[in-house]
């Protein structure tokens, strides 16, 4: 079968790229994602039970910066989700 080995290898590729594992970044690397997207310190932040989810928590972030929080998370194999209904009590 003419191109069955090829095959056999993309569809092994494709397996094993869905057995990658997301790993905590420190609070300087998540600062630095806020700093590149136009966040403030300590609005990204990632939790230790769910290290595949990357937290945003800015009230009505532009589409700049939610496309660039989302460019990243998928380069590091996390999902990004925007909290956006925050209060902060004083």
């Amino acid at each position: 079968m003419r191109g069955g080995r090829q095959i056999q290898i993309g569809v092994g590729a494709l397996m094993l790229s869905g057995c990658v594992h997301a790993r905590m970044h420190s609070p300087e690397e998540l600062n630095v994602v806020a700093n590149e997207c136009g966040l403030a310190l300590g609005q990204v932040a990632q939790d230790e039970e769910e290290k595949r989810l990357l937290f945003v928590m800015q009230n009505k972030p532009t589409a700049p910066q939610r496309a660039c929080v989302a460019r990243w998370a998928h380069k590091n194999h996390l999902k990004a989700v925007f909290i956006e209904g925050v209060e902060f009590s004083q």
